[in-house]
């Protein structure tokens, strides 16, 4: 009999030498789950609400995550709970849900996510999930209750003040603070006292829960730090298509400098 097989998101977590690093996936191309797993990340989100991947190719880059060792996660658009449990079958080890603002929408995500006596679910066994037939139907049903994680995004300020009893709600595991949406949608900037203090409140609410929470933030010292330092578990760095621009932008900087002709002065 094999051991149970366990959540490389919620192991990240708990590790104890600084918080879980993960980075959004943007680019439809399974060669970025294989570089950010070369660079070492603990887990990647793949984004179907802001980016072009579609159901298929999710499922692949899922399944390259899953061999390299890197929990795949998936943020959903919206809630549809035929999407979501064509994407825990195809093996994520957790969606995430943009723009949860209350503890009825947290119900309702915990109920397409998980199996019955909690949620709607179907089995679906035969699929990766299930090792194509060969798991154990216990232990598919297990790991979809006890190690799939469902991750609520607090995107305005009714989500921040409801972040306590949304976190509370059995069947959600973690938060992530949206603080691009949560300043717009108060029509101010991410600095602004106002979102300082919204984002402080749900990771207090959070915390008190006895839940982890995360942000996202950039791929910088600083900006963990920063992450650390406020109380997030776990931080997202950039993504793929801003690294891969970052480092591009690098290049040809390095080049044009070194290339570039001395002045008289430097002569």
């Amino acid at each position: 009999m094999t051991a149970p097989r366990r959540s490389l998101f919620r192991a990240a977590l708990a590790r104890s030498d600084g918080p879980a690093l993960g980075t959004w996936v943007k680019l439809p191309v399974v060669e970025s789950v294989e570089l950010i797993a070369l660079a070492g990340f603990d887990f990647v989100v793949v984004d179907l609400e802001h980016s072009p991947i579609d159901l298929e190719t999710a499922y692949r880059l899922i399944g390259t995550a899953t061999h390299l060792g890197v929990a795949p996660v998936v943020r959903v658009p919206a809630l549809d709970g035929g999407v979501v449990q064509r994407l825990l079958d195809a093996g994520a080890e957790g969606i995430m849900l943009p723009h949860v603002d209350t503890v009825a929408e947290a119900e309702a995500a915990v109920r397409a996510v998980r199996f019955p006596p909690w949620g709607t679910r179907g089995v679906g066994a035969t699929s990766r999930a299930g090792a194509w037939g060969a798991l154990d139907r216990a232990e598919y049903l297990r790991f979809g209750q006890e190690e799939v994680v469902l991750i609520a995004q607090v995107e305005s300020a009714l989500a921040a003040r409801s972040a306590g009893g949304i976190a509370s709600v059995e069947g959600v595991d973690a938060l992530l603070v949206g603080a691009a949406d949560l300043s717009t949608s108060e029509a101010t900037t991410e600095d602004d006292p106002r979102v300082v203090e919204l984002i402080a409140a749900a990771i207090a609410g959070c915390t008190a829960a006895g839940k982890p929470i995360g942000n996202a933030g950039g791929a910088t010292e600083r900006s963990v730090r920063a992450a650390v330092a406020a109380g997030y578990a776990f931080t997202m760095l950039s993504n793929d298509a801003s690294l891969l621009g970052a480092a591009a932008a690098a290049a040809v900087r390095a080049g044009r400098s070194a290339g570039a002709r001395p002045t008289a002065d430097q002569l």
